[in-house]
């Protein structure tokens, strides 16, 4: 396998946590680098983790994840993505209102196992071509991290120049990718 193989693969799979990084920094009036850090860090984690799982589980489990995952994936970005734009639609005028982190807690383990789910897939498909996998799903962690901290400094740029809603274009952002993932799956 090719390292330029490998290459195109990390970036392709790091494409759902860039824009998710994207639309979280968006939905934050301000984004500390701890938190950009720290949801990269779970990203590229996760993506590593999975590849390297899916690996392990080879093709006896791909018969059983394929006709569901894309639903848990679509699941866990709308039930972010709505509750994201929910409390920016109840929120009262006073912005500095205490509301949930998306960088933190449960809403990060969900957004880092949805746009994970296509690393699992990519694991098991490796495991298909008989391939190593360590070196693989080192690179698919590391290509992760490195654009979802990407995504995560634009979208602290681009939701200033956006101002309050930049919430509720986040949580859009994520249902969208949701949708995606159902389509692309379904059809």
């Amino acid at each position: 396998m090719s390292v330029l193989f490998i290459l195109a693969l990390a970036l392709a799979l790091a494409m759902d946590a860039f824009t998710v990084s994207l639309g979280v920094s968006f939905s934050l009036r301000k984004i500390t680098l701890r938190q950009v850090f720290r949801m990269s860090l779970h990203f590229g984690f996760f993506q590593f983790l999975m590849a390297y799982w899916g690996w392990l589980l080879g093709q006896t489990f791909l018969k059983y994840i394929q006709t569901f995952d894309h639903w848990v994936a679509f699941g866990l970005l709308s039930f972010v993505g709505g509750k994201m734009i929910y409390e920016s639609l109840t929120r009262t005028q006073n912005y500095s209102t205490k509301r949930s982190d998306p960088t933190a807690g449960f809403y990060l383990i969900f957004l880092s196992v949805a746009t994970s789910i296509d690393a699992l897939a990519a694991g098991l498909s490796l495991a298909a071509l008989h391939s190593s996998i360590f070196y693989p799903s080192l690179v698919i962690g590391i290509v992760a991290f490195l654009m979802s901290f990407i995504g995560a400094r634009m979208g602290r740029v681009l939701g200033r120049l956006i101002g309050r809603r930049a919430e509720i274009l986040g949580g859009i952002i994520l249902i969208i990718i949701g949708l995606k993932i159902l389509r692309d799956h379904l059809f």
